[in-house]
Formats: C-alpha cells, sequence, structure tokens
C-alpha cells in the first residue's frame, strides 16, 4: 500500500493520529462515562447506605461495577466509532479496566483507543462485518487487557502513590503544585477528573486538587460576574470554567487570579485543614461542577469513619470544605482580578461569554 493510498485509507477510516483527539477528545469523553457510572454510582449508593434504602444501594453497585464498560464506550464514540465497534468496547472497557486495578482508567484510556482504531479499519470490509469487527475489537482489546493493561495500571498507580506520597512529606510546596496543575487543567480542553481518576489521585493531595478546580470554576464566575451575571455564574460556578478558553486565548491574563487564587487555597487545604478527598478519586477533578467535588469529601468524610480513621465530621471540616471550595476562590479571585483591571491587564468585557 502506497503511502497516498495508506492515507486516504485513515481519511476513509475517520482514523486520524493526533493529540487532540486521543488526549482531548477521549480523554474527555472517557470522564464522562466515569461520570455517568462510577461516580452517579457513589452517590446514588452513599444515599442508599445513609437513609437505609437498599434499593438505592443495590443500583448504586451496579452503576460503578460498569465503569470501564462506561468509559470505553465513551472513548469509542468520541472517536466516532460505528455501532459494531461501539458495541464490542463494552467488554474491553471492563477487562481493562478490571486487568488494571487502581490504575484502570488509564489502562481503559490507551486499550480502548487501539482496539477502537483497529476495529475502525476493519468495519465493513468484508462480507461477514458483523463477525470480523467484534472478534478484531474484543480480541485486541481483551488480549492487551491480559497482557499489558496490570502494568499500566500499576505504572500509573505509582505515579499517583508518589503524588500523594510527596504531598504528605511536602504539604505546602505540593499543595500549591497541585492545586494550580490540576486547577489549569479543569480549565483547559482536557478532562482533569479522567487525570485524577487515572492517577487515584485521592487523600491529600486529593483535597489540593479539589482545591485547585474549585478556585477556577468560582474564581471566573465571581469575578466575570459584572460581565455574565447570574446565568455566567452558575455556567461557570456549577458547570465549567473551560467557557472562558476563548477568552483566555485572546487575553492569557484573565487566568492569572483565579490560578493566583489556587496557589493560596492549595495549600491552606493541605497545610491548615487537612482537607482530603478519599471518595471517588474523579471527583478530586471536579471542583464545584455539580458539586462532585464536596461530595466526594463527605463521601470520604463517611469512609474514613466507616473505617475507622475518622471520628466525626468536624465543624472545622466543615468549615474548612466551605472556605476552600467557596469562599476564598470567591474573594481572592475578585481582589486580584480588581488589581489587574486597575493596572488595565483586564479590560470590559474580556470575561464576557456568549450565554
Amino acid at each position: 500500500m502506497s503511502k497516498n493510498s495508506f492515507k486516504e485509507f485513515l481519511k476513509r477510516k475517520d482514523i486520524e493520529f493526533s493529540a487532540k483527539r486521543y488526549f482531548i477528545d477521549a480523554l474527555g469523553a472517557m470522564a464522562q462515562g466515569l461520570f455517568a457510572s462510577l461516580l452517579i454510582g457513589t452517590i446514588i449508593a452513599t444515599i442508599g447506605d445513609k437513609a437505609g434504602i437498599e434499593f438505592l444501594s443495590t443500583i448504586g453497585g451496579f452503576a460503578k461495577q460498569c465503569s470501564g464498560a462506561a468509559m470505553a464506550v465513551a472513548i469509542g464514540y468520541a472517536l466516532k466509532a460505528p455501532p459494531l465497534v461501539l458495541f464490542s468496547l463494552v467488554t474491553v472497557g471492563y477487562s481493562a479496566n478490571d486487568a488494571g486495578g487502581a490504575g484502570g482508567p488509564l489502562a481503559v484510556l490507551l486499550i480502548a483507543i487501539i482496539a477502537a482504531e483497529l476495529g475502525k479499519a476493519v468495519s465493513k470490509e468484508t462480507k461477514i462485518d458483523i463477525l470480523v469487527t467484534p472478534l478484531v475489537v474484543i480480541l485486541s482489546g481483551c488480549g492487551l487487557s491480559i497482557l499489558c493493561a496490570p502494568y499500566i495500571g500499576q505504572a500509573a498507580s505509582a505515579v499517583g502513590k508518589a503524588i500523594m506520597w510527596a504531598t504528605v512529606q511536602q504539604p505546602l510546596v505540593m499543595g500549591i503544585v497541585v492545586s494550580v496543575v490540576v486547577g489549569i487543567a479543569l480549565t483547559l480542553p482536557i478532562s482533569s477528573a479522567a487525570i485524577c481518576a487515572a492517577l487515584s489521585l485521592t487523600g491529600l493531595a486529593g483535597g489540593a486538587a479539589v482545591a485547585g478546580c474549585c478556585a477556577q470554576m468560582v474564581g471566573f464566575a465571581v469575578m466575570s460576574f459584572k460581565e455574565n451575571k447570574w446565568g455566567g455564574l452558575i455556567a461557570q460556578g456549577v458547570g465549567t470554567s473551560m467557557l472562558q478558553m476563548g477568552n483566555i486565548v485572546r487575553n492569557p491574563r484573565i487566568w492569572i487570579p483565579p490560578t493566583l487564587a489556587s496557589a493560596i487555597t492549595g495549600p491552606l487545604a493541605t497545610c491548615v485543614f487537612k482537607m482530603e478527598m478519599n471518595g471517588a478519586a474523579i471527583s478530586s477533578g471536579m471542583g464545584t461542577c455539580g458539586f462532585v467535588g464536596q461530595i466526594g469529601v463527605y463521601t470520604g468524610w463517611l469512609n474514613d469513619i466507616a473505617n475507622g480513621t475518622k471520628e466525626a465530621i468536624t465543624a472545622f471540616d466543615v468549615v474548612g470544605m466551605v472556605l476552600i471550595c467557596f469562599v476564598l476562590p470567591a474573594v481572592l479571585s475578585v481582589v486580584f482580578a480588581e488589581i489587574l483591571r486597575k493596572i488595565n491587564w483586564i479590560k470590559v468585557n474580556d470575561l464576557k461569554l456568549d450565554l
């Protein structure tokens, strides 16, 4: 096959080897798959457990068990996989997540991408497509799950554990680093939630990640209130700060206030309030989106109480979470933004959204 004909084949199959396709589109979709299974399942199960409603606990358990399949199907959807490929990815996602252990989400991301692209390559190329396509997807995906997923999972878990260990050893420095980096990732067109899930980022580092994400979302929501009013406050504060990416490209300086806020709230979370995120790891990268970050912190408190590592939820815990997630990001971002407005680094309508 000549180089030109190979390019034409890839174009016809909509196979695009690009960082955007694999690490923005696929990663973002994977986070949605996690949200629609593990995260929602955790919330439902927690409500069921605490309210004594076994029906909800059972449903939550079912949802959590399907996280691998949900991630893989979401990834296949982002890669524009045809139906047979998409449906076959259910098995691939389950196998990769199961074999990957704590680092299962990263294993699912990498293996589902490969299996999906191989499936797209053979899709409708034979008269027995109903057999060939599922066979290629499932054999390649499950084969890679058996051979590679444990090692991918171990690598991801090792990185996550190293970050969490470093945060415990150096809570001030790592509180700043984790908060700023994960917060920036949340606003960029990539998925901070998927990154946190892939690295199993919980504990003190998870708390710093929550702080950074909240600083970005609440910060942009409040500092742009003059331009965007209540609609913008809700869209950014409970939705996503990613809405500001177009404005950031036009004037990167608008990113300074919430980023500085995250550099302050992160170490406050790790050093002063000792805020840990011991719920589902994906919650570490969600911030105030649907208040998932706060639900994750609360769920973690309940888990710690059940495990005997925490006696009870204290007023200090609650006040700390409210300050770190809502009050300080709002106040700090507004203060920093006003300083930048006075020196003309932020101008009128620089933060305006088309809502």
